[in-house]
């Protein structure tokens, strides 16, 4: 379908336009407060890239300041080699989807899908080439007759989606558009966000908290937290390589076991001392450490191996501690396992076809230093 965008690819299919994204050294204060610090960031053409972070860390304002419903403090923000930083919302070739679709209910799909155009002065014939281009693009073919008010939410949300692209921006800005959906709906609404994504080719900047959401749908993520942005990098760099203890423990679960460094080795490889473990290796960790640096080791729960108490895993480069069961949760594919050896807590996936365990089993928690990241720990208060 040739829809005047951009494919994933890059190459051109129409007269829509590609956007690159770039904010230099940005921050927005609110009174004595500053909600975004001094964030640079690159997002590439065609990129689906989130923003992620907890309550109050500043990516919707990021979003905003993108979209030009807030606009910067201080630096610049460019869009495809246009810098932007002080154009009205209004005059900006970007558009938003909020989790509130803000439908009008008192118009069919069709005519949601077509208001953009209309107030643009397209003639009648266009408009209804473009309509029907997006309701075939976000599969709603056969209901554009209908009020959105009686279609189900994620219905809606693909209207409030033709209805931002129909108007083929450089960039799509979309603030948390599946928050108000059921778990299941959710789920299914990340295959179609990115199915169009890679249909329409354009630019996508999305902000969520939820970490499973990012990375089902995203090329890269850019992690906030106190107006700062920690980490930009793909899913599995973010999950396996966190520049932070903070990074570490909001994507996802994992052991995070307390130390220090004993020896730089390389630039992002260290010899590090386990105290509460008695663990002393070395191994990968966030380049710029030094020696004497307190330090958190990283372990995900699918490295971590567990077996009778009392043994040592053959195998080159293992590590591990003997540890009392403490809790175990059923999660379908896996029982949630967490041990504990004194200050020392580790979290194991243990597969539900393995042999069960049970709360007070004693066993030997184990894995190899080449799953295990060294990364800065939080500094103490």
């Amino acid at each position: 379908m040739n829809i005047g965008f951009t494919t994933p690819g890059h190459e051109r299919i129409g007269d829509g336009p590609a956007a690159g994204i770039l904010l230099d050294d940005v921050c927005r204060d609110f009174g004595d407060k500053q909600a975004v610090s001094h964030v640079t960031l690159e997002i590439n053409k065609g990129e689906f890239f989130s923003l992620l972070g907890p309550s109050g860390c500043g990516k919707t304002t990021t979003l905003r300041m993108l979209s030009g419903l807030e606009y910067p403090t201080s630096g610049s923000i460019t869009l495809d080699n246009e810098e932007i930083t002080d154009v009205p919302a209004n005059k900006r070739s970007v558009h938003t989807v909020f989790q509130n679709y803000a439908l009008f209910p008192h118009m069919t799909v069709a005519e949601n899908i077509a208001y953009g155009l209309k107030n643009r002065g397209l003639d009648k014939k266009e408009i209804r080439v473009r309509v029907g281009e997006m309701l075939d693009l976000v599969e709603l073919r056969g209901q554009e007759n209908v009020s959105p008010g009686s279609l189900s939410g994620g219905m809606q949300q693909r209207v409030a989606l033709a209805r931002a692209l129909v108007l083929k921006p450089k960039a799509l800005l979309l603030d948390e558009p599946l928050g108000a959906l059921d778990l299941r709906l959710r789920q299914h609404m990340q295959t179609v966000l990115r199915q169009i994504h890679r249909e329409v080719g354009i630019t996508f900047v999305y902000v969520t908290h939820d970490q499973g959401e990012a990375f089902a749908m995203s090329d890269r993520i850019g992690v906030m937290r106190s107006g700062k942005l920690l980490q930009v990098a793909t899913p599995e760099d973010l999950y396996r390589k966190p520049v932070n203890e903070f990074v570490a423990q909001f994507l996802g679960s994992s052991t995070r076991l307390g130390g220090i460094v004993t020896e730089v080795v390389s630039n992002g490889r260290y010899a590090i001392k386990l105290p509460g473990s008695g663990i002393e290796c070395e191994c990968a960790g966030a380049a710029g450490m030094g020696e004497g640096d307190r330090i958190v080791a990283v372990i995900r729960p699918e490295s971590i191996r567990v077996h009778t108490a009392g043994t040592a895993e053959d195998g080159k480069d293992m590590v591990g501690l003997d540890a009392a069961v403490d809790s175990v949760t059923f999660m379908g594919s896996h029982y949630r396992t967490i041990l504990r050896n004194g200050e020392s807590v580790i979290l194991a996936h243990i597969p539900s076809n393995a042999a069960p365990v049970k709360a007070g089993d004693n066993l030997h928690a184990s894995w190899n230093v080449r799953d295990m990241w060294a990364a800065p720990a939080e500094k103490e208060a």
